[in-house]
């Protein structure tokens, strides 16, 4: 934590400082904009133009307790704008980040599957859920930071949690069992 420390303390940043301090995150920034933007495309540019005003915010990092969270949070709010504008109204969700060659074929398949549908019925849920499960069961972030990233209190993210898990759990179960209970 030294360097790191170091870099979010001095009062200049110079390009090596700012490449070592975002380098570590700078994937689950794109996967956070892969999951509320249409395409890797969509993403890679939410990325790159996130990654920009990062640069251009910089002097604000050693105002943060914790910089990933305030890149989070920057990447959450260009996102959002993004889905917003006009040139955003037919943009849809879509996320794999699973992939292992060493299954069978069926498996595989299984698993594909699965993806898709918990893909599908996350696309269905309220934006809040979305990003809510996308940071904590995918991004692995806790509970405080969750809070801090979407301005939310822990009580509102726990329970927002538990809504998306539930509905997907449903979801899944009728879609499964045909919609037999």
């Amino acid at each position: 934590m030294g360097r790191l420390y170091y870099i979010t303390t001095q009062s200049r940043m110079n390009d090596k400082d700012y490449i070592i301090l975002i380098n570590p995150f700078k994937d689950k920034i794109f996967r956070v904009a892969k999951r509320l933007l249409v395409s890797v495309e969509e993403a890679e540019d939410a990325t790159q133009e996130v990654l920009l005003k990062l640069w251009k915010l910089r002097h604000k990092f050693r105002d943060y307790n914790s910089p990933e969270a305030f890149a989070m949070t920057v990447t959450k709010n260009w996102c959002l704008d993004r889905l917003k504008s006009k040139q955003a109204q037919n943009l849809k969700i879509v996320h794999n980040n699973y992939e292992d060659h060493s299954q069978s074929l069926q498996k595989s398949i299984e698993v594909n599957d699965s993806l898709h549908w918990v893909e599908t019925h996350m696309e269905a849920l309220p934006t809040k859920q979305k990003l809510v499960l996308q940071l904590r069961d995918i991004e692995q972030y806790e509970f405080h930071e969750i809070a801090k990233i979407l301005e939310m209190s822990e009580a509102t993210i726990r329970v927002s949690l538990s809504r998306a898990r539930k509905t997907i759990r449903e979801k899944l179960t009728q879609t499964h069992n045909y919609g037999i209970k």
